[in-house]
């Protein structure tokens, strides 16, 4: 466990360093995210975008545990 939050800290910060660079992908506007737009209101859920992230992560975690 120990292990799991060192690494999940390290990828934070990597990400938090670049987030300039990681803001240019193409994530959250992925084609089948929800976005509603109407006066005074506005919803947004990215769905696909949280599909394609947890594929990604279980394919990681799984080679990890390898």
């Amino acid at each position: 466990m120990q292990r799991v939050l060192i690494i999940s800290g390290i990828l934070l910060v990597a990400a938090g360093l670049g987030w300039r660079w990681l803001s240019r992908l193409p994530l959250g506007r992925l084609p089948g995210d929800v976005s509603i737009v109407r006066p005074g209101f506005s919803f947004h859920f990215p769905i696909v975008t949280c599909i394609v992230i947890s594929i990604v992560l279980s394919i990681l975690i799984w080679l990890f545990r390898r």
